[in-house]
């Protein structure tokens, strides 16, 4: 059976959040939203309890933290559940990056067919963003800044910190997709200047089908977003539907050991990123984005004259591998990405994205190499 090294797709899940999570599946499986009885007050403050294990990672209140089903859905719930206030207070333009994720890269489309006017900032060829960048296209009437914590193709760590100096005097909101650094970037996030902020379950070891969306308050104020959904009025009116109790504790559960262990974690991932390294080294490879600011838990890399789609089929029974995004590998086109970094198209065309985690067994990095060493010479 093959090692999985899909881990920026999605995560292992974490055993103690598997453990947590049958409880409300098997035994405490009421509806948080019911009140006269007490499966439905253990399911609500186990609700509660989870929303404190979210904010506590983002250093946030309880009150912050809205459930959706996924970082995917907290993105367009930030991004067009600010529309209606742009429009009503005639500010109508949106600053982001060209390597941000599909889930903000299309609700963006669909705020410019509404009138709205996107800039979309191009990477360093290092595959980060400049604040300085930020800055020169900021306007009076910028509503709304979006840059993505790390990105999912190259673990490139976006310079956050940088991000919120420039934005200190300015109104506009500010919202990051944290989907790849929540849990594992702990002081970034914490930042209050951070408006909105996104995150999945199941890229940090909890479950598929959850996430959350942090909504700041500023000066006491709410981000003033609108529901894109209708019925029920659960969490603030702002997603309605019943609450699915075992995944929002699995996400809580996750949240919470991620604050716990994320440095011994990256440690675990550090190790087996320089053992990697080691082996595929005889092959002088090109590693693509500013390795001094990538996450230890992701390598994306090119073999030139190699297509990563033969490498993939090659490798399919020693370990699991991609070439980018999950979203949009069913129908495979040139990363974007690694397009808007300026790559040549033969490094774009035998780029592999390969990410682990700390639940990942050992690897036999020397087979790998060897195996891709052997395409070569065919």
């Amino acid at each position: 059976m093959s090692i999985y090294l899909d881990c920026n797709a999605t995560t292992p899940l974490e055993p103690r959040v598997r453990e947590v999570m049958l409880r409300y599946f098997d035994v405490d499986y009421g509806n948080a939203g019911s009140r006269t009885h007490d499966f439905g007050n253990r399911a609500k403050s186990a609700v509660q309890k989870a929303r404190d294990q979210v904010a506590a990672v983002v250093d946030a209140e309880r009150e912050e933290v809205i459930f959706t089903s996924g970082a995917t859905e907290s993105n367009n719930l930030a991004l067009l559940g600010l529309a209606e206030y742009g429009e009503k207070v005639g500010r109508k333009h949106i600053i982001s990056t060209q390597i941000e994720h599909k889930a903000v890269l299309e609700p963006l489309e669909a705020l410019r067919q509404r009138g709205f006017n996107v800039t979309l900032v191009a990477p360093s060829e290092g595959g980060w963003v400049s604040p300085e960048a930020i800055r020169e296209v900021i306007r009076p009437d910028t509503l709304l800044v979006s840059v993505m914590h790390v990105n999912n193709e190259t673990g490139v760590l976006q310079p956050i910190a940088k991000i919120v100096e420039v934005l200190k005097e300015h109104v506009a909101f500010f919202h990051v997709d944290a989907a790849q650094g929540f849990g594992k970037i702990i002081s970034d996030l914490q930042n209050k200047r951070i408006d909105l902020i996104s995150a999945s379950a199941h890229k940090i070891y909890g479950p598929k089908g959850v996430g959350a969306l942090i909504a700041r308050r500023r000066q006491f104020k709410r981000p003033p977003l609108t529901a894109l959904l209708f019925g029920g009025g659960q969490e603030r009116g702002l997603r309605p539907g019943t609450l699915p109790v075992p995944l929002i504790v699995g996400l809580g559960m996750a949240s919470e050991l991620a604050l716990e262990d994320h440095v011994i974690r990256a440690k675990q991932c550090q190790s087996v990123r320089e053992k990697a390294l080691v082996a595929f080294a005889s092959m002088k490879p090109s590693l693509n984005g500013d390795q001094s600011r990538v996450l230890p838990n992701v390598l994306n890399i090119s073999f030139c004259g190699i297509d990563s789609e033969a490498v993939m089929v090659a490798l399919k029974d020693l370990v699991a591998i991609s070439n980018g995004s999950a979203c949009t590998s069913s129908s495979y086109q040139p990363s974007h990405v690694l397009k808007a970094m300026g790559l040549c198209g033969e490094k774009i065309s035998s780029a592999l994205r390969i990410s682990w985690c700390h639940l990942t067994p050992d690897v036999d990095w020397t087979q790998v190499a060897r195996a891709i060493t052997e395409l070569s010479v065919h």
